[in-house]
């Protein structure tokens, strides 16, 4: 699926901030919201049913399901998987919050495993290790849109009995040997925020192979009704039925979903132009000794690049990560910081014990990496004043 994107290109003069993300959005957005809101219906409706439908196909699975946030389709997604009080559930420590608060909302003891320092990404090679007999699920990010090496993580998952939640709110069109993320596997949660690949200004979508496990979350993320109410006051629906579980309100709006319907035949385009974007990046940068570029890892695999992440090296730049930072926003250059290791954030170290050196090589990258802008209809004039201003801070320092 898909249709080259109608955008809106904004120049950005030097007296300009420089935002590190902005969503791609076209007429056909605009007037998909338009209509969505000429038509009465902006709750949950055909629209969102549509984009479902339009995704599970995007993705070759059999259930998706639309959420409010990826947030939500992880707490729910292991709500469904059984997750509670006395259970751990195995993630990584570079990551979002939301990956491992999703865990603590379920009763269960978040426990993590490093990164392998040049992919980013959980370490599944140190996974076996932290598993106990109170292990229920894995739950790897695929981090600025890498997958996972996949392969190993489900021979141990499936050897050991565990189930496996993809965390792919990096990685909508991403694929691992050639096999698009959310086609295979267990289940998937993909975030629709608008720094991320496409957008429904802000959602989720979780997809899944699992029948009951998209019964349930059917379920939990309306209210526990035991059976699709979005129709109920229309003609020819019910307001008769039960409520068989106390659910959750996470359900996404037609509003939303108009957008993501004008998105999602883009989604190939956007993935392509950011691609691209990241190999000028590579090629302009690759000289400045001052930062280490994101490895590519051997298997064979497509990257999503939802961010752009160089690691700064102190000692070679003449300044640390959050000083360079602090620079770039002077001239006018936003840059994202993604993330500082989870396991160091107060919260974690006082509930759960975590402290700094657990996770070495997570600290090592969260102390020292940053996202440069890139979206998919960044200009090379765009791009060029962030590595010109890049390269001019290093000299000076």
């Amino acid at each position: 699926m898909s249709q080259k994107a109608s955008l809106h290109k904004p120049t950005f003069h030097q007296d300009e901030f420089l935002p590190f993300t902005r969503p791609d959005i076209g007429d056909e957005e605009i007037a998909a919201a338009v209509d969505c809101l000429k038509s009465g219906w902006i709750a949950t409706g055909p629209r969102v049913q549509a984009l479902e439908t339009a995704f599970k196909e995007t993705c070759h699975a059999p259930y998706a399901a639309l959420l409010t946030s990826a947030t939500a389709g992880l707490h729910l997604s292991l709500l469904a998987m059984d997750v509670k009080e006395g259970d751990e559930v195995i993630t990584t420590p570079l990551t979002f919050i939301s990956s491992v608060n999703a865990i603590v909302h379920t009763g269960a003891r978040p426990i993590m495993v490093d990164i392998d320092p040049k992919t980013l990404n959980m370490d599944v090679s140190r996974l076996e290790d932290a598993i106990t007999p109170r292990t229920k699920v894995l739950l790897p990010v695929h981090f600025a849109g890498l997958p996972v090496d996949l392969d190993p993580l489900y021979e141990i998952a499936h050897r050991r009995g565990l189930r496996v939640l993809e965390d792919a709110a990096h990685a909508v069109g991403a694929r691992y040997k050639n096999r698009a993320i959310g086609s295979f596997g267990d289940t998937q949660v993909f975030s629709f925020h608008p720094c991320k690949n496409m957008t429904t200004a802000e959602g989720g979508c979780v997809v899944t192979h699992d029948d009951d496990l998209a019964k349930r979350l059917n379920r939990l993320r309306f209210h526990g009704i035991d059976r699709d109410a979005w129709n109920r006051y229309t003609k020819k629906g019910s307001q008769i039925f039960d409520v068989v579980e106390a659910g959750y309100k996470a359900n996404m709006s037609d509003l939303q979903a108009a957008i993501g319907l004008a998105q999602l035949p883009k989604l190939e385009g956007f993935c392509q132009a950011r691609r691209q974007h990241v190999e000028r990046y590579r090629t302009l940068l690759k000289d400045l000794e001052a930062f280490s570029l994101p490895a590519i890892p051997d298997y064979d695999h497509d990257h999503a690049w939802h961010i752009f992440t160089p690691v700064i090296h102190p000692e070679k730049a003449g300044l640390d990560r959050d000083t360079f930072v602090t620079k770039m926003k002077e001239a006018n250059i936003g840059l994202g910081i993604h993330y500082p290791a989870v396991h160091l954030f107060s919260y974690y170290q006082k509930t759960w014990g975590f402290k700094s050196g657990d996770f070495p090589h997570a600290e090592s990258a969260g102390n020292r990496i940053m996202s440069l802008p890139l979206w998919a209809s960044m200009t090379p004039d765009t791009q060029n004043r962030v590595i010109d201003t890049m390269k001019t801070i290093i000299q000076r320092a």
